[in-house]
């Protein structure tokens, strides 16, 4: 299984409504490793990196997000592999 990692930004009512902790859960829950944290811009950005497979299904999950979020839009740039995190954490700034 190849190894990935994707840089993503999501748009919508994705602060104040637990996206961060909800996003560090899924990241976990398939072992891939990276960050999330907001934007000053209103949206959240994450780095994922793991199994291809397992990267693809948390950005499913990242157009819907926790219950109270509203995607309105995800974008995904595929970059190399670094293998440099060691766990998936929340960036606060």
């Amino acid at each position: 299984m190849s190894m990935v990692r994707a840089h993503v930004i999501i748009h919508g009512v994705v602060q104040g409504v637990f996206f961060r902790a909800h996003t560090r859960d899924e990241a976990k829950r398939y072992n891939l490793t990276g960050w999330v944290r907001n934007r000053r811009d209103g949206g959240v950005e994450a780095i994922f990196e793991g199994r291809e497979d397992d990267v693809k299904r948390v950005l499913d999950w990242c157009h819907k997000g926790p219950p109270w979020a509203h995607v309105t839009n995800v974008h995904v740039d595929w970059e190399d592999y670094t293998g440099e995190f060691k766990d998936f954490s929340i960036i606060y700034r």
